[in-house]
Parts: structure tokens; C-alpha cells; sequence
């Protein structure tokens, strides 16, 4: 007998060679209806994988992540079945999950697919997925998988199974259709009930520009059409939200090929809204003993060589920028931190001095692939809010922490209050990826566990997502569609001082290494930006909104008054606008709404006559009349208390 231990600690007998799906249907039927795969020994396989020694077992289904996971694995197979049989002798690359759904790359051998095709594909999906097919695992030899690919003609499969080491090679089938596939996969079709395909984009083979384009087919799949449903009102929702739709409409931000892919220009309004981001962040910093510092664009690339980065990120970088003299290169700024530890460097530090608290709003470039860039949230320029502490190892804990503080200062102020903060750290396995002692790397994780617990916070912890110098803190934020987001980043790095040989005079009287402290609350301005225009849906809060006040005069005759009501409000810091066109109240106000603009003072001539104004509110209608002092006073309580984005109610389920 061998002992399956369950995450309640529970600890039952079975005869060896049982299976997860066995196990199921021993607690009881139900249950085992809903059993896509399952966690052995923290590994996920297929629920019909034999366990043959003792065993922790999770048994997975839709509400896990892992779960849902399997499924649209197993959904990218079942959409490559049925291309086959729509479109013989395609030709397939890889069809893995993603974070919502699944795509497969393929070729079609000059042929097209057009967005109109994509119903036919799913009506072929759902007729395979009523088969009840099971998905079958087969070890097989690398000779004989290098034959059936040969004799199939499909080289994309065989230049990955020529990467694969004899032995570690597996097949999945169902029905008609075989995949080179490591699995894991739910036991049969017949639990994809609903299907969605999405989307055609274009995809080189193996993410390598130099390499064919492929068709990539995005797709997502649910257990019941009331889910799919649900999701495709959110997606239509995301589209309304859809900061590059949003930025164009609030006049926020702006991309020319003339200037370059991926690099964004700032309207004068989106400037204004970035600035006073920025702002915002400097204020809580130089409260907190920030000092603000101001690095160039370019490094001599020996820089980056020193650091590290060009070693693990040269590829991921524009190209080095040769100058006339001979063997002299520089690199657009990739990264701010190694310029901060020069700095560092300047001048001799006492323990009395750490720790040394650098921030900069440093603009960074890195190359993006033309197929990865996305609007504001993958670009080949963007604006950090960066800092690095250089501290003594006594005071890691207590600097870690106030930036934790810092970093929950900003999330409460933008209505981020749904996040999960991610503790990443290295492979347990693959150690190559890294630098430094693993003296170093422990005291570095301890420090970030410990700090986390200590402040309280609800963590999970994932390995092989650390930076190469140190392990981090990631910020992992929902916004108001239920979307996760990686925002704010703390990191705690033992290895760069080394490099950069950093010191500091104890009280010893000896030298002794800082260690450094890497933080972003809001990763880049850019991404923050995104993410902000579509949490809120350009809906702003108060202190942010590039105009605050929208002064609808309802004829000529308040004209004056309207000037009159704007230089008050100028002077009283409110920024506002006058709408003088020659159109009635109503599209003014329908228009202002659109715009998205928080309050409209409406003037006509009674309110000019007692000295008024008539106020509406954003989405809220009608306030009343008041006086301009009252107004303002109103206005400038807001702005000061910083009131949090007021979400919209989606009425549906996230």
C-alpha cells in the first residue's frame, strides 16, 4: 500500500498504480465529474497517471488556476484537431495555455484564415469535443518521433523534438489527432462545453524575427456557456476601457512610426496627468529621506558589463552606439540602477550615513519585438519611478518594510485594493540563471519573507521569477475587471554592491558591503498609466484629471460671467475649461460627460445675475446651485483628501 497525503494533512491507503481520478471517485462521484488533473508531489499531471510510491496529492478542477490551466491546454489540442480537418496538411508549431485561454501557431501553407473562418473552427470543435475522446499519453523514442513528424511533413515539430533528449519525449492523442506533447491533459473532451476562438494574430516561429511568420489562433474554453458568457461581457467591457482607444479620445498620448515603434509621446494633457503622478510620488518621498537624483540616457557599455545586465539582457537591448574613438561604446540606459551605484560611489560612507535613499525618474530603453508591443504597457521607452537604498544589513528589514508602506500608500490613493503580493525567488533547480553566494541569495530571501510576514500581508511565493541579482516583492494588482497586473517591484540585492564594490566604514573602523534595495511603486509611469486608464475607465479621481472643471456657458450672454468664474477658479488651483461653442446645454453636457471631465458648472443668466453656479458631477447629474466659494471649498476638500476612484458597477460577475 502507499500513503496519498491531501492538503487538509489527511492521510489515506491505496494499492500502488492508482490514479488521481481513482482517488476522486473513491470520495465520491461528484467529485470526480470535476477532476481535470491533479498535483503529485507538487507536480501537475494527468488525473490518469498511475501513482506508484507515496505521494502528496492536490486533485485539481475549474476553480484551481492549475486546473483551468490543463483545460485550455488540452482546448489549443482540440482546436489543432479540428484545423486539421478543416485545413489538411497544416502544419503546427506549439499551442500552449495562457493566462486566459490558449492560442496554437500555425502554417498553413500558403493558405488564409480569415476572422469570418474562426466560426466554422469552433463548430468543428464543439462536434469533436461531444465525442468524449480521451487524451491518451505515450512515452516514445526520439527515432520513432522523428519518424512520424518526417513522414507527417511537419518540420516545426521536428525541430523541437531534434532540442528534446531521448527519453523525455511523450506524444498525446485524441481521436484522430497525435501532438508531440508533455501534457498534462484533462481525461476527455467532453468537459470543453464552451468555446470562444478570439482572435488571428501573426507569430514568428520561436519568437526569432529571422524565423517564418506564423498564424497564431487565440482561443478561450469554459465548462458551461453562463461562464463564457460572463467573460465575453467583460472582454466587450475591456474594449470600452482599452487605454490606446481611451488615450486617443482623452488626448493623452500619441504614437508616429516617423518617431518609432513603441516609443509614446505625451500630450499636453496626459503630460499634466503623468507629472502630477510623478509628483505625488516625489512628495511621500522626500518625507520618507528620498534624495532625488538625475543620470543620463546613455552608459558606456563596460557599465552594463560590470553590472551584469549586458551578460543576461544584451540581446533584450538596443543595439551599443560606437563613437569615433576606437574600441568606445556606449548603450542607450537600459536600467538606472547600475548609474546609481556609481553615484554611490562618489563619496566615502560612514555607517552613520546609510542608509543612502536615491530616487530618479529615470527614462529607459529596451528593444521589443514589433509583434510585443502594446500600447502603453509594452514599449521600447519608458520612465521608471526608480529608487536604490544602500543600506547596512541591520537595517534591510526595517527599510524593506517602509517601502512596503510606501508602495500600499499608492495602491490606496488609486483604488488598487485588490493585489497579491508575489515573493519571487530563484529555481530551485536551474541555478545558472543567477548571480552570487547562496550565502547571499538567503539572506536576501529571509529578509523578504520575513519583512512580508511582519507587515501582514497576503503572499504567495513562485520560484524561478527572481531578477538575477536578488530576490524581489512583486506587486500583482486586479483592477476593476478582475485583470491581474504586476505593478510595484521591492528587490533586495546583495550582489551588485559586490560588483560595483561598494563600501562603507563600520563602526569598526573596517569596510564593510552595503546591501542594495531596488523599488518601483509604480514599475514605469507608462504601464502604471495603462493600467490606471482602464481600472478607471479614464474616469480619474479628482486630484488627477487633467481637467477638473468643464464651464458650460448656455448663451452668449453668460460668456462673460463664464471667463469671469474660470480666472476665480485658476487662481483657487482648479484647473478648468470653458466650452464656448455655439451648441445647446444638452450636447455640451453629453459631450463633457464623454470626455469624462468630474464636475460641469452650467451658467445662464440667472446663476451670472445671483452669482452662481450650477453644478453637475460626473455620472452623478444634478448637485444643486451654490455659491463659487462654496464650489471651490467643495473641489479643493477633494483634491486634498485624495478620494479614491469611485468604481464602476459592471453588473457581472468577475
Amino acid at each position: 500500500m502507499i500513503n496519498i497525503t491531501f492538503p487538509d494533512g489527511a492521510v489515506r491507503q491505496y494499492e500502488p498504480g492508482v490514479t488521481a481520478l481513482d482517488i476522486a471517485k473513491s470520495i465520491s462521484e461528484g467529485l470526480a465529474r470535476k477532476v481535470l488533473a491533479a498535483k503529485v508531489n507538487g507536480q501537475v499531471v494527468d488525473a490518469t497517471r498511475p501513482i506508484i510510491t507515496d505521494s502528496t496529492l492536490q486533485l485539481l478542477t475549474w476553480v484551481d488556476t492549475d486546473g483551468k490551466a490543463t483545460m485550455w491546454h488540452s482546448s489549443a489540442h482540440l482546436m489543432a484537431e479540428a484545423l486539421e480537418a478543416l485545413y489538411p496538411g497544416v502544419k503546427l508549431g506549439i499551442g500552449p495555455s495562457i493566462e486566459n485561454g490558449f492560442y496554437y501557431d500555425i502554417d498553413l501553407g500558403g493558405r488564409t484564415i480569415a476572422e469570418e473562418d474562426l466560426k466554422k473552427v469552433e463548430a468543428k470543435m464543439v462536434e469533436l469535443s461531444k465525442q468524449n475522446n480521451t487524451y491518451n499519453r505515450t512515452e516514445v523514442s526520439k527515432a520513432d518521433a522523428l519518424q512520424y513528424f518526417t513522414e507527417k511533413g511537419d518540420e516545426y515539430k521536428l525541430e523541437l523534438i531534434n532540442d528534446l533528449q531521448d527519453g523525455t519525449i511523450t506524444f498525446y492523442n485524441q481521436g484522430g489527432f497525435t501532438d508531440l506533447c508533455r501534457g498534462p491533459h484533462i481525461p476527455h473532451t467532453g468537459f470543453i462545453k464552451a468555446i470562444k476562438l478570439t482572435n488571428i494574430a501573426g507569430a514568428y516561429w520561436r519568437g526569432n524575427e529571422k524565423n517564418k511568420m506564423l498564424t497564431r489562433i487565440y482561443g478561450i474554453t469554459f465548462p458551461n456557456q453562463k461562464e463564457l458568457d460572463e467573460y465575453l461581457t467583460l472582454i466587450e467591457e475591456a474594449k470600452k476601457r482599452d487605454h490606446r482607444k481611451l488615450g486617443k479620445e482623452l488626448e493623452l498620448f500619441a504614437f508616429s512610426e516617423k518617431v518609432g515603434l513603441g516609443l509614446p509621446m505625451w500630450l499636453p494633457k496626459g503630460a499634466m496627468l503623468r507629472e502630477r503622478l510623478q509628483r505625488f510620488l516625489q512628495e511621500a518621498q522626500m518625507a520618507s529621506g528620498y534624495l532625488p537624483v538625475i543620470t543620463p540616457h546613455i552608459g558606456n557599455k563596460n557599465l552594463y558589463v560590470t553590472s551584469g545586465h549586458y551578460e543576461k539582457y544584451g540581446k533584450d537591448s538596443f543595439q551599443p552606439i560606437h563613437t569615433p574613438e576606437e574600441g568606445e561604446e556606449f548603450m542607450l540606459k537600459p536600467m538606472n540602477c547600475p548609474h546609481h551605484c556609481e553615484l554611490y560611489k562618489v563619496s566615502p560612507k560612514s555607517y552613520k550615513d546609510l542608509p543612502v535613499r536615491f530616487a530618479e525618474f529615470g527614462t529607459v530603453y529596451r528593444y521589443e519585438q514589433h509583434g510585443e508591443l502594446h500600447g502603453l504597457t509594452r514599449v521600447r521607452g519608458f520612465t521608471q519611478d526608480d529608487a536604490h537604498l544602500f543600506c547596512r544589513p541591520d537595517q534591510v528589514k526595517e527599510e524593506f518594510q517602509k517601502v512596503i508602506d510606501l508602495v500600499m500608500y499608492v495602491f490606496h490613493s488609486l483604488s488598487f485594493n485588490d493585489f497579491t503580493a508575489q515573493i519571487s525567488l530563484r529555481d530551485k533547480e536551474d541555478r545558472s540563471k543567477y548571480i552570487g553566494t547562496d550565502e547571499n541569495w538567503e539572506l536576501a530571501e529571509r529578509a523578504i519573507i520575513e519583512s512580508a510576514a511582519e507587515k501582514g500581508l497576503s503572499t504567495v511565493i513562485e520560484y524561478g521569477e527572481a531578477a538575477f541579482y536578488g530576490p524581489k516583492l512583486d506587486f500583482m494588482v486586479k483592477d476593476a475587471l478582475g485583470r491581474k497586473w504586476q505593478l510595484g517591484t521591492i528587490q533586495v540585492d546583495y550582489n551588485l554592491p559586490e560588483r560595483f564594490e561598494l563600501e562603507y566604514i563600520g563602526a569598526d573602523n573596517m569596510k564593510h558591503r552595503p546591501v542594495m534595495i531596488h523599488r518601483a511603486p509604480f514599475g514605469s509611469l507608462e504601464r502604471f498609466i495603462a493600467v490606471l486608464i482602464e481600472h478607471c475607465a479614464g474616469k480619474f479621481p479628482l486630484w488627477l484629471a487633467p481637467t477638473q472643471v468643464k464651464i458650460l456657458p448656455i448663451s452668449d450672454k453668460s460668456q462673460e460671467y463664464a471667463e469671469k468664474v474660470a480666472e476665480l477658479l485658476k487662481k483657487a488651483e482648479i484647473r478648468a475649461e470653458i466650452d464656448d461653442r455655439s451648441e445647446k446645454i444638452g450636447k455640451k453636457i453629453r459631450d463633457t460627460e464623454l470626455a469624462k471631465v468630474p464636475y460641469m458648472l452650467v451658467l445662464g443668466e440667472k446663476e451670472a445675475a445671483d452669482n452662481l453656479v450650477a453644478v453637475r458631477r460626473q455620472a452623478k447629474g444634478d448637485l444643486g446651485t451654490m455659491s463659487l466659494e462654496q464650489f471651490t471649498t467643495m473641489v479643493n476638500e477633494e483634491v486634498t483628501n485624495r478620494k479614491p476612484i469611485e468604481e464602476i458597477n459592471l453588473n457581472v460577475e468577475k
